[in-house]
């Protein structure tokens, strides 16, 4: 997977005063993770192995007050939604979004967080590769996506 420090970011400066959403990208081998508050304040974001991620969901869970997950609506989706409702420690209310282009997405949002350095500077936008999956980023549009749902 790489190096886990980078792919790990936690804010713990951060502590929620509200409930929080969880934001889940499905997939085989990985999964991204995230969780923000109403308000958009991000408090963490992570990619996992897929054998981690109902385990790393349970730890969640334990550390912020997640009211609801929103999760991808591609690919691995309908064989996850049974799995989590089938093992997570207590049931968490699932809402399916539409992650068609988030991928795209994040991979601009990757260099936005994360401004490029170096020759990476001089690349034109649409030649730059993110230096790692963006999986934990798709994670967090979900929740985005969603909370724009709610306020259009």
């Amino acid at each position: 997977m790489g190096n886990e420090q980078e792919m790990t970011n936690y804010y713990p400066e951060f502590s929620p005063t509200q409930p929080t959403i969880l934001g889940f990208d499905p997939g085989r081998d990985k999964c991204g993770v995230a969780v923000m508050g109403l308000d958009r304040q991000l408090y963490y974001h992570q990619i996992v192995p897929a054998d981690d991620a109902i385990a790393t969901i349970d730890d969640l869970r334990k550390k912020f007050p997640i009211s609801l997950m929103v999760m991808g609506d591609q690919t691995t989706a309908k064989k996850w939604q049974k799995q989590l409702q089938e093992k997570l420690l207590e049931p968490l209310n699932i809402i399916m979004v539409d992650e068609r282009y988030s991928s795209l997405e994040a991979r601009d949002r990757y260099w936005q967080m994360y401004p490029p350095k170096g020759l990476f500077k001089l690349l034109p936008k649409g030649m730059r590769n993110p230096p790692r999956p963006v999986d934990d980023i798709v994670a967090i549009l979900l929740i985005e996506r969603y909370l724009n749902r709610l306020t259009e």
